[in-house]
């Protein structure tokens, strides 16, 4: 793997790390929504689900 597409995927995971901890913190601030683990286990698995189906199709 080259040295820009080991860049685009260390990016990529920093992306999906701040995405589901900041979903995580909305969601420990406004406990209504839901329980913030079970948000973050979910943004996660969307974002895996996602990625799979871009390496499948590569």
């Amino acid at each position: 793997m080259s040295s820009l597409g080991l860049l685009v995927l260390l990016l990529l995971v920093l992306v999906a790390l701040l995405v589901v901890g900041g979903l995580a913190y909305v969601v420990h601030r406004h406990p209504v929504l839901a329980t913030p683990l079970m948000v973050a286990t979910g943004a996660a698995a969307v974002l895996v689900a996602c990625l799979g189906v871009i390496a499948a199709v590569r």
